[in-house]
């Protein structure tokens, strides 16, 4: 609102008779017209006009007092005297719901006091109690209806008829600096940088034990926040980050070795993070979580570990088995001599069962219905296929997320960032939009 400077001497003064409801509106007539002269109270002559301006909201207001009274009854109350309480001022300012930017602010730095002051080495517990506590922390991102109402009223009076029938309630004061009003938006953003700032420093604290429950807590709560830029790196530290030990009331720090199959990161865990990239639209973030999760060598072994060893123990142990099931079959008959009858039992059913096991590996590697847009490019071989097929899978989701989403305009999309991913494509085996695959094409 513009406000013209007011003077004790100017002998405003608010009229009974002129001060009404006139369609809506509340006039202020002046004070050299014969009217009866409102009494605020004991007022001195020197009070300001923005008091002077809440006295006569609230008479204009008292004209429909019950309807006051049935909306404040239908206004919820919070059942928690400890959360911060948000109502609405005498003239009707509207704030973002949830919790105060600086009361959060001062929340994180109570927990990373909490979190840093004891010293030695965490528990698993206590860094997941952190973790939780930040993400409890609730600041709303996107402003609501009525702060875009009041967004709207601000730029109605940035209009350039606004601005040349207020040009003298704009101009600055002598010695008055303008400066710029953060919104509640741009004071909730400062309070989400400041929680994932938290949880970065909690989760890379040198003492700090990333396990797989504190990793799941802390690639949620940074999908949560929408922020996805540390992601790469603190997935790194889960399986190269040296572990604290405690000796002689010294802590050293143990070297661990990144490949390991215990290093791996969890397959829902790494969906996760890659979601939280790709909803940001962070590209360079989404290949680090690809190159830290499915591309590398802890996780190729963990897949190995789980789901190659019982396969390949049966195939391991299935000629043992027809022998087994050949020598029995052997006695059943009395045309030829046992040893001859139990190679010719032998011989058939290893090859039967060799030939079927080989046509179904080859179908079931080389299928490409899952396939959208990246595919194998000719000449893999199909153990390769089948390791690192949840490292094409991510390439493919990647492709499909920031290149277009018709189907009929693959392979238009232009740019640094897209190319450079066709290349990073290419280079690991695959084709992006292959020609011979493409609808109408194959």
């Amino acid at each position: 609102m513009l406000r013209r400077p007011y003077s004790p001497g100017s002998g405003l003064r608010l009229c009974q008779g002129g001060c009404g409801l006139v369609s809506g509106l509340q006039r202020i007539q002046p004070a050299n017209r014969p009217s009866a002269v409102l009494q605020l109270g004991r007022r001195s002559a020197n009070v300001s006009r923005a008091a002077l301006i809440r006295s006569s909201t609230a008479r204009s207001f008292a004209t429909s007092q019950p309807s006051l009274k049935a909306k404040r009854a239908q206004e919820p109350q919070t059942p928690d005297a400890s959360k911060p309480r948000f109502g609405r001022t005498a003239t009707a300012t509207h704030q973002l719901p949830g919790v105060d930017p600086a009361a959060a602010v001062s929340t994180v730095r109570h927990i990373l006091t909490t979190f840093l002051g004891p010293g030695g080495i965490p528990s698993e517990e206590f860094t997941l109690a952190a973790l939780r506590s930040l993400a409890q922390i609730e600041v709303r991102t996107v402003p609501d209806a009525g702060e875009r109402r009041s967004e709207d009223a601000a730029a109605e009076t940035r209009r350039p008829a606004s601005q040349l029938l207020g040009l003298d309630d704009m101009a600055p004061k002598a010695g008055e600096v303008a400066r710029p009003q953060r919104s509640s938006s741009q004071r909730s953003q400062d309070a989400v940088d400041q929680i994932s700032d938290a949880a970065y420093t909690i989760v890379t604290h040198k003492t700090v034990v990333i396990t797989r429950a504190i990793l799941a807590e802390y690639v949620q709560l940074e999908a949560r926040l929408g922020r996805s830029s540390n992601l790469p790196q603190v997935l790194e530290l889960y399986a190269s980050k040296p572990k604290p030990k405690l000796v002689s009331n010294t802590i050293k720090y143990v070297e661990r070795n990144p490949s390991k199959a215990e290093s791996a990161v969890d397959a829902a865990v790494a969906e996760m993070a890659l979601d939280a990239a790709i909803e940001t639209k962070d590209l360079g973030a989404a290949v680090g979580i690809l190159e830290n999760t499915y591309a590398s060598k802890a996780f190729l072994r963990s897949k190995l570990i789980k789901k190659a060893l019982i396969p390949g123990l049966a195939v391991t142990g299935t000629p043992v088995g027809i022998y087994y099931a050949a020598t029995q079959l052997a006695h059943l008959q009395h045309a030829l001599e046992p040893k001859i009858a139990t190679g010719f039992a032998f011989a058939g059913a290893l090859c039967y069962v060799g030939f079927t096991a080989t046509i179904g590996a080859v179908a079931h590697f080389t299928a490409n219905d899952q396939m959208k847009r990246v595919t194998w490019a000719l000449g893999t071989p199909l153990r390769h296929r089948w390791l690192y097929e949840e490292e094409r899978a991510a390439l493919d989701k990647i492709a499909c997320s920031f290149g277009f989403s018709e189907e009929h305009r693959y392979g238009e999309e232009e740019g640094e960032e897209f190319l450079w991913l066709r290349e990073y494509i290419l280079r690991r085996s695959m084709i992006l939009d292959a020609v011979d695959l493409m609808p109408g094409m194959n």
